[in-house]
């Protein structure tokens, strides 16, 4: 990020999001919250406009979402993903190598293309799983009169038990309990 004469930087979009996020809090607004009353509140208080020039930017990341979004069935009959993602590295008009998200269906994919595709998706869950012990490993750390959060991310038992048509449902957010917190004193 480039500084000013004074020595400060301008703020990136990441920064900018993240501090509607504190005003909304700061505002009063009901908390925890849904990511769509955050950006209705946003909105309403003028706090966040579309600005023109991202409008493909805008409309490349609604494309991407339905495509990633869109299933079809195999010939075995799973449902899979009718469209696929791979980042690679490409020379442009100029020679100079740049960066693309190039989408592929499932009619023209290589064994390379979706080797890649395959690759990249597992390094993210890789990322969220390592984001999540450090997010455990926090709360665990830093609140050691409670019962310790103790999660697997060895997922294979939850692969079995969903290949066999078992259906995850989450459970509603509940209060505390009291009781336990008590106890772990």
């Amino acid at each position: 990020m480039g500084q000013s004469l004074m020595g400060f930087r301008k703020k990136n979009k990441t920064e900018l999001l993240q501090g509607i996020v504190k005003a909304y809090i700061a505002d009063g607004q009901p908390w925890p919250a849904d990511r769509r009353e955050i950006a209705a509140w946003a909105i309403r208080t003028k706090r966040w406009t579309a600005p023109s020039r991202s409008l493909v930017s805008q409309c490349a990341q609604e494309l991407a979402d339905a495509m990633r979004l869109e299933m079809e069935k195999d010939p075995q009959g799973r449902t899979v993903h009718a469209k696929h993602c791979a980042m690679i590295r490409q020379k442009d008009a100029d020679g100079t190598f740049v960066q693309k998200a190039l989408w592929f269906d499932n009619k023209n994919r290589t064994r390379k293309l979706m080797g890649i595709s395959q690759q990249q998706w597992r390094n993210r869950i890789l990322g969220e799983c390592k984001q999540h012990r450090i997010e455990e490993d926090s709360f665990n750390e830093n609140n050691p009169n409670v019962k310790p959060i103790q999660m697997s991310l060895n997922f294979e038992p939850d692969l079995l038990e969903q290949k066999h048509g078992t259906e995850y449902n989450p459970p509603p957010l509940e209060e505390e309990d009291d009781e336990d917190e008590e106890n772990a004193t």
